[in-house]
């Protein structure tokens, strides 16, 4: 299989790329400075502009991955985030199609849903509360449209939830909790939005990486959440990462200065997944986070 992952060298998309190249498969990425490093591409590494690609000597794709998004869901600027999360995104697919590609599987995201009451049901209803949710909300509307248009290209979205796992770390202050938190205790107690009891559906990125796989399989273009189905809060979160890093450390409790455009649960609906996909996750919040402190890439090993 020929391959196309867009954002490779980011936390997804690099996990996504190496085991696609584990199993043999012939990857191309697009990349960026600063994020993983990933010598096994450094031959088929296309820059960052996924929307300007030399498509007339690369060929035609089996599959794209696009995994490639501005995250950083404290930028306000609505048009930046449309140009690059939504349009860039539209013509990326519709160049692929163009060159023979019938099959695209897209990072979405649970931002859509915003302040509605969970679980998230993938008919929506749809609020998102920032301009990140809603460039993603309109490029689900603009892909399944596409799809509608070419009815013999299968077009999957993954509305991801909370993704933590190994090769997050350039992230930055837009990594998971599970990894922000964890740096925090190394140092001391870690700090928490006043009363600690926000809970996230934590998804770990392996799993993720098996619902891109299962998405690239299916046939029939439609929209699915990407999830654990569980919801956990900071706190329980903490009391985890005590026990991997051994450490006994006791949250403080700050105010939030993100009220009126903060998501204070999400869970998803994992039903649609499960049943089209055949996407079941197998890590559990508790195996996972010991997972990711074995891999070496949570913390710093002694």
């Amino acid at each position: 299989m020929r391959a196309l992952v867009t954002g490779g060298t980011g936390f997804v998309g690099s996990n996504l790329a190496l085991r696609l190249h584990g199993a043999g498969h012939e990857v191309f990425i697009t990349n960026t400075e600063g994020e993983q490093e990933l010598p096994e591409f450094r031959d088929r590494s296309l820059g960052r502009d996924f929307a300007t690609l030399p498509w007339e000597t690369l060929g035609t794709m089996d599959v794209v991955f696009h995994q490639a998004a501005i995250t950083d869901t404290r930028i306000l600027d609505r048009d930046e985030m449309f140009r690059v999360n939504t349009d860039a995104a539209l013509k990326l697919f519709r160049d692929a199609i163009a060159h023979g590609c019938t099959r695209i599987v897209y990072a979405s995201s649970c931002a859509t849903y915003g302040d509605v009451k969970p679980p998230f049901r993938e008919e929506g209803p749809l609020r998102p509360l920032n301009p990140y949710g809603e460039s993603k909300r309109a490029l689900d509307e603009r892909t399944m449209a596409l799809a509608r248009e070419y009815a013999d290209i299968t077009i999957v979205g993954l509305r991801y939830s909370n993704v933590y796992g190994p090769r997050e770390n350039h992230k930055g202050p837009m990594a998971s909790m599970v990894y922000q938190l964890a740096q925090q205790m190394i140092q001391g107690n870690p700090r928490l939005f006043k009363s600690g009891e926000q809970k996230r559906d934590y998804v770990f990125v392996g799993d993720v990486v098996q619902a891109n796989l299962r998405a690239a399989d299916v046939r029939g273009s439609g929209i699915y959440n990407c999830g654990s189905g569980v919801s956990t809060s900071f706190n329980e979160v903490v009391g985890m990462l005590n026990d991997v890093l051994a450490t006994q450390r006791t949250p403080e409790y700050i105010d939030n200065p993100f009220a009126g455009r903060y998501q204070n649960v999400t869970q998803c609906d994992m039903t649609r997944a499960r049943d089209v996909l055949g996407f079941t996750p197998k890590t559990d919040i508790r195996t996972g986070i010991r997972a990711y402190a074995d891999s070496g890439h949570l913390v710093p090993k002694p």
